[in-house]
């Protein structure tokens, strides 16, 4: 199976970070980087929305959400009772392994655009829907009886965050302005896996920066950040293949189940788990899971997908 281009530079990008080269990567470039993929992705699954948009959808998305829900709930107890994490650090890191990276997702999909593998292009509505469960489990994993939660902070930080805002804004433009879309199209289609490409080299190198914060770790965290992506990955796909979804679409379900957020996530715990050791979740998403999932997850997610239709 050949490797994406994109992924190379996802390489290139770790290496230079190892062998110490001198790369000055803008901050604001990585940031204008991250809201192309997020407003080409809505766009992009609005489109396919307004031309197959169906009833079909609605138990479809009623089991994607319960996906959401369930993957955090096996998470903690992992976290808590084997890894023996206290119990802010195991509800926070569980969120953001039940909610999705969106880098995650574009790598995926072009890896299946590659591979001339077919699959729903409404996709994105699932990226969007699983964004917000894992966070409710995750805070009330997190608390306790008596707890008090800044509801209208966190509401905020939820649904107002770049990711969910741009995320769903795109998706209503692009169902909305379906028939419109070849004005912009040149720009947010075409050039997607161009930007995508730059977004892995600054990807690669912020996971190979996190190297020295592995070793601190024990072996138990290094091991949860390659088998639960594993976990979740499964997951997903046997509930892709029952929900009657394409080959790709059972394997993009999977990438879902099987990433974990690094965007939205993060500042809803922020609010919501303030005592939570914030870095250790984003250490868990940015340098073990992104990377296994880029490097050897999604092919690993595509086999698990033709084993099981097999």
């Amino acid at each position: 199976m050949q490797m994406d281009i994109t992924i190379a530079f996802f390489i290139l990008g770790a290496l230079a970070t190892l062998v110490k080269a001198n790369i000055q990567f803008p901050k604001a470039l990585y940031q204008g980087l991250t809201l192309f993929l997020l407003i080409a992705i809505g766009l992009k699954g609005g489109v396919a929305l307004a031309e197959h948009g169906s009833a079909k959808l609605l138990p479809q998305s009623g089991l994607v959400i319960l996906l959401g829900l369930v993957i955090p709930l096996i998470a903690f107890p992992i976290l808590r009772f084997i890894g023996q994490l206290n119990r802010e650090d195991s509800a926070s890191i569980a969120a953001h392994y039940g909610s999705v990276s969106i880098g995650t997702y574009a790598v995926a999909v072009a890896f299946l655009e590659t591979q001339n593998i077919a699959y729903e292009a409404y996709f994105p509505l699932f990226v969007v829907l699983l964004e917000v469960p894992a966070i409710a489990v995750g805070i009330a994993l997190a608390k306790k009886t008596g707890d008090k939660v800044k509801w209208r902070v966190l509401l905020h930080e939820v649904f107002c965050n770049q990711s969910m805002l741009l995320l769903v804004g795109a998706l209503l433009i692009g169902y909305w302005g379906a028939d419109q879309i070849g004005s912009i199209k040149p720009l947010f289609f075409d050039l997607f896996r161009g930007v995508l490409a730059l977004f892995l080299l600054e990807m690669g190198m912020v996971a190979a920066s996190r190297i020295k914060d592995l070793k601190q770790m024990g072996n138990f965290m290094l091991a949860f950040g390659v088998a639960m992506p594993l976990i979740g990955g499964l997951l997903g796909c046997m509930l892709g293949i029952q929900m009657g979804l394409s080959s790709g679409g059972a394997t993009l379900l999977a990438v879902l189940g099987g990433s974990a957020s690094y965007i939205a996530v993060p500042a809803a715990m922020r609010v919501a788990i303030p005592n939570a050791n914030h870095s250790l979740s984003i250490t868990y998403s940015l340098a073990i899971t992104f990377p296994f999932n880029v490097l050897v997850g999604i092919p690993t997610y595509a086999l698990f997908t033709h084993w099981l239709t097999n």
